[in-house]
């Protein structure tokens, strides 16, 4: 809720960047590893950084609409809406007959430990059993936040080139070589 209220935007980023590390802190205690240091990477790491470099190119107070807003408002309520209403023919949390429980699960809980030598559970499906997949996953999210770096550093120079042109007095024109 601090989250939501914060019209100082740094301090909206910082509590976000805090929440996500208390979030994997969380997932440590609960013993998914795998999970705690994605929050940890993702969550609190590369997003933090991305919203102080978004912070850095704007203002850091958030402006007040002139008017409410009602599209997006109704566009979020609809989507929620289906978003629980796809939820209605779930099985319920931790159902031993629910359709993900019949396949593999026994194999996984019964020889996991064994074939893998890791006592977590899900740390031995992600790490050996769903290697190549975590690798491509952690490889997309790499890329990614990459090209966003890439995107925010061309345009901080692209803004430096203009000032430096605009103070030499050869607005318009190229920068000597």
């Amino acid at each position: 809720m601090a989250i939501i209220r914060q019209r100082n935007l740094l301090a909206a980023v910082m509590l976000a960047g805090i929440y996500s590390l208390l979030m994997a802190s969380v997932f440590v205690i609960l013993d998914a590893v795998d999970v705690a240091f994605t929050e940890a990477a993702v969550g609190a790491g590369i997003t933090t950084v991305l919203m102080l470099g978004t912070l850095a190119l704007t203002d850091n107070h958030e402006k007040i609409p002139l008017r409410q807003p009602l599209l997006p408002l109704l566009v979020a309520l609809a989507v929620g809406g289906l978003l629980v209403y796809g939820t209605i023919d779930m099985p319920r949390l931790g159902d031993a007959g629910a359709p993900i429980h019949q396949h593999v699960a026994d194999r996984y809980i019964d020889k996991g430990p064994v074939e893998t030598g890791m006592p977590n559970m899900v740390t031995s499906v992600l790490a050996s059993y769903r290697g190549y997949d975590t690798l491509g996953e952690l490889t997309v999210i790499f890329t990614a936040g990459i090209g966003v770096l890439l995107l925010l550093g061309r345009r901080r120079k692209e803004t430096e080139d203009q000032t430096e042109a605009a103070e030499s007095g050869n607005e318009g024109q190229e920068p000597p070589a």
